[in-house]
């Protein structure tokens, strides 16, 4: 069994510690997500996992070739050869044990009766053969199409390839080396919703271990089985899918925040007593005591996932039902196959639409018509009375630029309403401490996306036309961003590859392709259940126009009526679970503390140096620990 294995691990970057006495064991078989808020250390952990950042401390062993594979965030970029060259890199660590073969091949041949050459070479041949390297061809086609690069892409000079595809290619050599162990960081940020779920079915059925770093919580529940979190540089272990961690973690952080808010009380009352009497020659001694009691004190500190965000939109200006209607959409570039081919369609009021499809299947191009951004098509479009639309895109950062701060820009645009909320809103966007300082001439790309994203939100629309709005967001980001376009009160048409959000917030479904499109009249799971029917073939018809069916399209869709009985039976069997679930999460979170503090008691000097004492409490924690297995166990069988 490979391993990657850290133990008392310490890393400092000037006076901030990045890493303080962390242990960790990946091997076969590990699925692992590392989480932890923005800047915490993440990408800096996988680095030292990688052996690319040497700590300051603690022990890194590897196991005897024992192979990583690591992908960064980005910044990887291929030049010099075609796809299928680039991508028969990945397998260099085949072509070097083909080299030590036909080495022990000529030496052999001069020396037939040497038979530890002869049994070196059989050992090598058999890891060869193992390594499925004599597959390469067909496991790198596999991979690359999988990850949504079309055959014609296989003979094309890499350079071609545009930075996110770059990143693909990156993600397909880490996966084709077939490495023991895969650090992965953020591999989703540049995968449409296909390629994700290819990758997601890939990393299920991996053989070896791997750890990754995504902000997408779907992703993470089917992929992985246990969760590290980075928090003040210290890594802790929850067992179990990520929607478990976060259930598990909110117990946990009730706790902490109630001796937050304890100590916040104890240190405002000792502040308060040295600021009154610090200088009265009576009460000075005391201050002075106040005053080390304080610099002793060990703060607790608070991550910004307990610290809850949540702001609404302004109100939507007045609408009529009947928001915008397409008929005959017809739109091709460089009179090519028609992207959209004569699409009708019919929005209402208080929709939340998902426009699905791989892509080249016209989904973006659809939202610029929509928002009136491209007018070089065909067909008609007819707005609502009262329509005011806010349209997003990855090129508004474009427009963002100006020496002015990010706060100065933002009260500029806002309403006068929002101006006290910024801070939080700008927390909320990833935007902490004095990094609203920052000059908008200085912000990264990914940064400007943030701004340019929330700049929308402080406008007074009803038609939100949002295309990718979740790239560049964390988690906690996403929900509130969630939220917020739940509490909406207008309409909104959205492109994402993240299927958690999705799902969360898609009320209707638009699938295209290339010249064809099918409407959904259900959530994104009720369209998933209707594609699965029909085994993923491709849709037979652009949908015709007719009659508005109360849906907000302009078509009826298959019926998702149950009877009575039905949803009644499904509705208790669904609340038994989830009470189930809830118990089961709240007896591992009292578990969990149990065992914490037998094993702090474990390590009181009274009771390891006392026989008796020390078996009796290594007693307990063992039946603690078999009791947490159990219950763990019995929450996956039931989450499953």
């Amino acid at each position: 069994m490979a391993f990657v294995q850290f133990s008392q691990v310490s890393l400092a970057f000037g006076d901030r510690d990045i890493l303080k006495n962390v242990t960790i064991n990946l091997q076969t078989g590990s699925k692992v997500a590392l989480t932890g808020a923005n800047g915490s250390g993440k990408s800096t952990l996988i680095k030292v996992l990688a052996g690319l950042t040497a700590p300051d401390s603690g022990e890194r062993a590897v196991q005897k070739e024992c192979r990583i594979a690591y992908l960064p965030q980005s910044g990887l970029t291929h030049h010099g050869c075609t796809l299928l060259e680039e991508a028969d890199k990945a397998f260099q660590y085949g072509y070097d044990i083909q080299n030590k073969i036909d080495q022990l091949g000529s030496q052999l041949a001069e020396n037939p009766s040497n038979m530890q050459l002869a049994e070196d070479q059989a050992e090598l041949i058999q890891k060869l053969d193992d390594s499925g390297w004599h597959r390469r061809q067909s496991l790198a086609e596999s991979v690359l199409l999988g990850l949504g690069f079309l055959r014609s892409d296989f003979d094309r000079n890499t350079e071609e390839f545009s930075g996110g595809w770059q990143m693909r290619i990156a993600l397909a050599k880490a996966l084709m080396q077939n490495p023991d162990i895969l650090l992965l960081d953020e591999p989703t940020n540049y995968l449409d919703l296909e390629a994700r779920s290819w990758l997601e079915e890939f990393l299920q059925n991996y053989k070896g271990g791997f750890l990754l770093v995504s902000h997408d919580r779907y992703f993470l529940d089917v992929t992985i089985n246990e969760v590290y979190e980075l928090f003040n540089g210290e890594l802790k272990r929850y067992p179990g899918n990520y929607t478990h961690y976060e259930k598990v973690r909110e117990t946990e952080l009730k706790t902490l925040m109630a001796a937050y808010e304890q100590q916040q009380q104890e240190i405002q009352k000792l502040e308060d007593f040295i600021t009154r009497f610090g200088y009265k020659a009576t009460k000075a001694a005391q201050a002075q005591e106040y005053q080390k009691k304080l610099d002793k004190m060990v703060r607790i500190e608070i991550p910004e996932s307990l610290k809850k965000i949540h702001f609404t939109f302004p109100p939507a200006p007045h609408a009529g039902r009947l928001v915008l209607r397409l008929n005959g959409i017809t739109k091709s570039y460089d009179g090519h196959t028609n992207v959209l081919n004569n699409l009708d369609l019919t929005l209402e009021n208080g929709q939340r639409l998902v426009v699905a499809g791989r892509n080249g299947a016209g989904k973006s191009t659809l939202l610029r018509i929509i928002a009136d951004q491209d007018k070089a098509f065909t067909g008609e479009i007819t707005p609502g009375a009262g329509v005011k639309i806010g349209y997003f895109s990855q090129d508004n950062a474009e427009t963002i630029k100006g020496s002015q701060t990010i706060l100065e820009y933002l009260e500029g645009i806002a309403p006068l309403e929002f101006i006290p909320k910024l801070r939080d809103m700008l927390g909320a966007f990833l935007f902490r401490g004095d990094d609203v300082f920052k000059s908008l001439d200085v912000l990264s790309g990914g940064e400007k996306s943030r701004i340019a994203l929330l700049q929308l939100l402080l406008s007074p629309v009803n038609l939100l036309v949002l295309d990718e709005p979740t790239n560049h967001l964390d988690l906690h980001s996403k929900d509130v961003l969630l939220q917020s376009l739940h509490d909406f009160g207008g309409t909104v048409v959205f492109v994402s590859h993240d299927r958690g959000f999705i799902e969360q917030l898609a009320t209707q479904v638009l699938h295209l392709e290339p010249g064809n499109a099918k409407y959904y009249p259900g959530d994104y799971k009720y369209y998933i259940e209707q594609t699965e029917k029909t085994g993923g073939e491709s849709l037979p018809e652009v949908f015709p126009s007719g009659p508005s069916t109360g849906s907000g399209a302009a078509v009826s869709g298959p019926s998702t009526t149950l009877s009575w009985e039905e949803q009644k039976r499904l509705e208790a069997e669904r609340r038994k679970k989830e009470k189930a679930i809830s118990g089961l999460e709240e007896e591992i979170a009292r578990l969990e503390e149990e065992k914490t503090q037998l094993e702090n008691k474990l390590a009181d000097p009274e009771v390891y140096s006392n026989g008796e004492k020390a078996k009796s409490v290594q007693r307990e924690i063992e039946e603690v620990s078999k009791k947490l297995e159990e219950a763990t166990e019995r929450w996956m069988e039931i989450a499953e």
